[in-house]
């Protein structure tokens, strides 16, 4: 877990470590409120490393609320899927896992309240003349023709509305602030909506259920949360917030502070979008690898040490901008270099018949799990007669400084000998089958008298080999901003070569991989073991990223 001395510093941890200092606050109290509609994505585990963070870093209490107000679009596969990224990225909640259903019954008789004191109303509008009424950013609203009913009948309908007497979208509750406010939000806002669905915590207890605005600032209050941090799309909405907290018995007054949300590019991760293309098929689940999702992460081999990372590098302000998704590939590749053990594996197969070895040949090198990790052990390597190498390491014409395997050129066999190639082996339609090569036996370990050996390929043993699946993944979006126009549908902007599954054949160790277990493919990249295919019999890895680095590349460049 990162602890505060090697977090970055930001505002907000400032703003509360003073108000620490100075008394005014005793021990804070944070939260992490997902509301239950879909899966958790990257965006997401910035909030979620904030609010844990800045509990852990200053001694206080984060606690995980699910905020359920819409039994509609919410289930709990979404929930116990949740609990497990959180988790999973290394955090644990103070007590119980909370939900905002919890609470219906005490903001019901706030509601209520509201109602008694000629704060709230019950509107006949329809959603399409509340939008028609509410007025624009240079016009002002039109007060309702319901908004001046008597308490007693509000009381009426209100409690009409609780009992499933009225349809959907017949009747709502809103606040009565002030339709003339050039903050729309506090233009009579909607408090309680009709709603005829089952709800997985309550079940069939209500017909009405209150709206986010409603409910999230009294359920901070409720919990005594001292701090409710949000993304900058709640700034305008922060005045109601405090009007609801002003104009209730709540028990406590939590102050709410806004930061930027992370925006990546070639990432979409508005949750409606994200279940678009799920639902359409467009990926393989929410946890697809290509997904922004944090459950799409893990199966594609990041770790959550790795996105903890990322969240620091990005920081903590309150300046909108775009992330470079280079520099979330920077993250993983920076970790699994350190921790990912190596392994070998041909990706296009070219056969090798090493002709000066007898054929009952063997013999096995011994080798680093990983070069600069002792307690990674040593894994076996053996050599035979046949091996495979990858096809893009051959030509038949080279160009220059082409320093691989061509027709009277050496290249160094990793881990192993020098090898030459001597003949090639054609079929009928002209197509190379094989190639004829010659190992020199004294260029183990040391290079060969007289001669410059510049290349070196990964190899596997063509007895010992395994089958492997591979898929390689790239951006899922072929632009930075797929998105951004709005007169342009997002999946116009699709990559079609996100995805490339090849059949490949990995050294002996991979056949002991372990699900999520990641490894480096020398030269190639890092891969992990796909977690859903561990044990049904074959071995499938994911591409997490490549090995180049164009972050720190242009990073260098730029200093």
């Amino acid at each position: 877990m990162s602890s505060e001395s090697t977090s970055a510093p930001n505002f907000i941890r400032t703003q509360i470590r003073e108000e620490i200092e100075q008394g005014r606050v005793d021990t804070i109290v944070t939260r992490f409120p997902p509301e239950p509609n879909g899966f958790l994505h990257i965006g997401h585990a910035k909030s979620i490393c904030l609010n844990f963070g800045l509990a852990e870093q200053l001694g206080g209490q984060c606690h995980l609320r699910f905020d359920d107000t819409n039994p509609a679009k919410e289930e709990q596969v979404y929930i116990d899927a949740i609990r497990e990224d959180i988790e999973w990225l290394g955090f644990q909640w103070s007590g119980d896992v909370r939900y905002a259903s919890s609470y219906f019954d005490q903001l019901h008789e706030w509601a209520c309240q509201l109602i008694r004191d000629g704060l709230a109303y019950v509107d006949d509008l329809n959603a399409e003349q509340m939008r028609e009424y509410r007025g624009t950013l240079t016009e002002p609203g039109r007060p309702s023709p319901w908004r001046d009913r008597s308490v007693e009948e509000n009381l009426a309908l209100f409690e009409g509305m609780k009992n499933g007497e009225f349809a959907e979208g017949e009747k709502v509750l809103r606040a009565k602030i002030d339709m003339a406010s050039p903050n729309i939000n506090l233009r009579d806002p909607t408090l309680y909506r009709i709603r005829h669905a089952s709800h997985h915590q309550s079940g069939d207890k209500w017909k009405i259920y209150p709206s986010y605005d409603f409910t999230h600032g009294q359920s901070d209050a409720i919990e005594g949360i001292t701090h409710s941090i949000c993304t900058l799309e709640f700034e305008d909405h922060r005045p109601l917030y405090n009007w609801f907290l002003d104009n209730l018995p709540v028990p406590s007054r939590p102050r709410q502070i806004e930061f930027a949300r992370l925006n990546l590019n070639y990432t979409v991760t508005s949750k409606r979008k994200l279940k678009l293309l799920v639902d359409q098929g467009v990926v393989d689940g929410w946890d697809d690898p290509r997904m922004p999702t944090i459950s799409g992460m893990r199966r594609r081999g990041y770790t959550p040490a790795s996105i903890r990372k990322f969240c620091d590098m990005v920081g903590v302000s309150r300046a909108a901008g775009v992330v470079d998704i280079q520099m979330l590939y920077h993250a993983i590749r920076s970790d699994l270099e350190d921790n990912a053990p190596r392994a070998m594996c041909v990706m296009k197969p070219l056969r090798i018949v090493l002709t000066n070895l007898p054929e009952d040949h063997e013999e096995v090198f011994e080798v680093p799990g990983h070069p600069a990790r002792e307690d990674m052990g040593v894994r076996q390597l053996p050599l035979n007669r046949e091996i495979w190498i990858d096809q893009d390491d051959f030509m038949e014409a080279p160009p220059k400084k082409f320093f691989r395997l061509a027709p009277g050129k050496e290249v160094r066999l990793r881990n192993a000998y020098v090898i030459r190639c001597d003949d090639v082996i054609k079929n009928d339609q002209g197509e190379i089958e094989a190639l004829h090569c010659s190992v020199d036996l004294d260029t183990l370990g040391q290079n060969p008298e007289g001669r410059k050996v510049k290349g070196v390929i990964q190899w596997v043993s063509a007895r010992h080999g395994v089958d492997v699946e591979v898929r390689n993944y790239d951006n899922l979006f072929q632009v930075e901003a797929p998105d951004r126009d709005k007169d342009v549908d997002f999946l116009e902007h699709l990559n079609a070569q996100s995805l490339e599954t090849v059949r490949g054949i990995g050294e002996p160790s991979l056949a002991d991989a372990a699900a999520e277990q990641r490894f480096q493919f020398e030269r190639v990249g890092y891969f992990c073991a796909d977690r859903h295919e561990h044990g049904a019999g074959r071995l499938v890895f994911n591409r997490t990223v490549s090995l180049k680095d164009g972050w720190a590349k242009a990073q260098n460049k730029s200093n």
